[in-house]
């Protein structure tokens, strides 16, 4: 019989034993193939980049975020939700636990007269524009689920928005569904808005480049663009990544960039 003088083995053993455990814990609350194991990140965040996740994991309903919120908290197993990943940097050392990723297989929209009705991994860009105005001013409720996995149902005066705030950041909810009210107008004006939005985007913003869209909070009064643009940081780099040459609010992957890039270059500015 070979003896295992350090433990090590024995120990390593039974971590894949007690992973493989959870990995089918996690298969039994969704599909199988919605269960990823070491997934990289990089793949599903706007910057590109970030290291694997322990568990990544695409639940196609509200019973199922649920039941893997659940799961996690009892098996003390730490657990982010995601959605497109477009306001996220991910460590180059991956996540340890499971990412819930909110994305295609919840993204149903139903439009009901001027009111749109779309679960959380709807895209803003198969619902409504979003250049030029705020949620806040377009939102009816919120359905969500609270940290005790109960459902709620939020009014827009409940949701407190703010400047990159909410009822829902502060009291730690999972948003599942959203319900809009749009205002009706001539088809014709709306598409020729569409286009021009369009057309500032693509000639104000570095569009052509993996980034987080605007990156820095804005001053009270005042452009964070315009103060970096100032400080004479307009084009800075720190390995891969960039303050934008087109956009100084932006900070963009230019190609090759790592988290630790974007963090330094972020710290710098």
């Amino acid at each position: 019989m070979e003896r295992d003088y350090d433990g090590k083995n024995i120990l390593e053993n039974r971590q894949m034993n007690m992973n493989r455990e959870f990995y089918e814990k996690l298969c039994a609350c969704t599909a199988p193939e919605r269960v990823k194991e070491q997934e990289p990140m990089a793949r599903h965040t706007t910057f590109r980049v970030g290291g694997p996740a322990d568990y990544f994991v695409s639940p196609s309903d509200s019973e199922e975020i649920k039941k893997l919120t659940e799961l996690c908290k009892k098996e003390g197993v730490q657990y982010y939700i995601v959605g497109n990943g477009s306001n996220l940097l991910v460590s180059d050392d991956g996540y340890r636990g499971v990412i819930i990723a909110i994305g295609r297989e919840m993204s149903g929209i139903e439009v009901r007269g001027e009111q749109i009705r779309a679960q959380a991994g709807a895209l803003m860009s198969q619902i409504a524009g979003a250049y030029g105005g705020e949620m806040k001013d377009v939102i009816v409720q919120v359905t969500a689920l609270d940290r005790d996995g109960n459902t709620i149902v939020l009014s827009q005066d409940e949701l407190e928005f703010g400047y990159r705030t909410s009822a829902v950041m502060k009291r730690g909810c999972i948003v599942l569904e959203a319900c809009i009210r749009l205002e009706k107008g001539s088809r014709e004006e709306i598409l020729m808005k569409m286009e021009d939005f369009k057309q500032r985007r693509i000639t104000k913003q570095p569009l052509e480049y993996p980034s987080a869209g605007s990156t820095f909070k804005r001053p009270e009064g005042y452009f964070a663009g315009k103060l970096i643009q100032d400080a004479g940081l307009r084009g800075f780099t720190v390995g891969g990544a960039q303050v934008s040459e087109k956009h100084s609010g932006f900070v963009i992957n230019k190609g090759g960039a790592t988290a630790e890039d974007v963090n330094r270059l972020m710290q710098e500015v």
